[in-house]
C-alpha cells in the first residue's frame, strides 16, 4: 500500500447542497422554511466545523479516471478506471476552519425536483464557500497506480471534475482545486 499525502487549495468558491432533513414548522412558508434551513447543506463535523467529505474527493477521482478514459501502457484495451475506483481510499474529512455562521449563502432559481430542465422552479439558498485549502490523505491499494499516474488523475480531477455542488462535473464551475504540495510513500501499512 502506498499514500500520498496532497495539499489542495481551491481555485474558485465551492458549494455545498447536503440533503436537507429538517421538517417543516406548522403553518411555515416555503420561503421561510428556506430561509430557515439552508445552512443544513453544509457538511459539518461534531465540533461545529465545516467540512469536505472523503467521499467528496474519493468520488472526485474516480469520476476524473471514468473521465480520462486512459489505458495502462502494456496491458491492451485495460483501463485504469476500474483500478482507481477499487484501488483508492480516503477515510478522513478535511476539515476547513469555518463555522456555519462563517459561511454565506448564494440564492439560486432552481428547478423544484432538483433535476436540469425542470418546469417548476423554486429559490433555494445554498452555502457558498469562497475559498478553502487543506490536506488530505489518499491510501493507494492498487499498484498499478504510480505517483506520476495518480497526480495526472487528481490534477484532472481538480480541473474538470471538481468537488461539491455545481461543480464541472455536473455542467457548473465550483468546486475546482489545485494541487500545492504532494508527499508519497511507499509500502506503509
Amino acid at each position: 500500500m502506498k499514500k500520498c499525502i496532497v495539499t489542495l487549495k481551491s481555485v474558485g468558491p465551492l458549494v455545498q447542497g447536503k440533503h436537507v432533513t429538517v421538517d417543516k414548522l406548522p403553518g411555515e412558508s416555503a420561503p421561510d422554511y428556506e430561509q430557515r434551513t439552508w445552512k443544513n447543506r453544509l457538511h459539518i463535523d461534531e465540533n461545529g466545523n465545516v467540512i469536505l467529505t472523503p467521499q467528496m474527493f474519493k468520488n472526485c477521482l474516480s469520476s476524473a479516471a471514468q473521465f480520462l478514459g486512459m489505458k495502462i501502457p502494456g496491458k491492451g484495451n485495460s483501463q485504469y478506471t476500474k483500478h482507481f475506483v477499487s484501488g483508492i481510499m480516503v477515510t478522513d474529512n478535511l476539515v476547513l476552519p469555518l463555522k456555519s455562521d462563517d459561511v454565506k449563502g448564494m440564492w439560486l432559481f432552481v428547478p423544484s425536483d432538483g433535476k436540469r430542465g425542470g418546469s417548476k422552479r423554486v429559490d433555494k439558498c445554498f452555502p457558498i464557500i469562497e475559498s478553502w485549502e487543506g490536506t488530505v490523505t489518499f491510501y493507494i491499494l492498487d499498484p498499478v497506480i504510480t505517483e506520476d499516474i495518480f497526480l495526472q488523475f487528481l490534477t484532472t480531477a481538480g480541473n474538470f471534475i471538481g468537488v461539491g455542488s455545481f461543480r464541472p462535473a455536473c455542467n457548473g464551475s465550483y468546486g475546482r482545486f489545485k494541487i500545492v504540495n504532494s508527499d508519497w510513500i511507499e509500502d506503509t501499512v
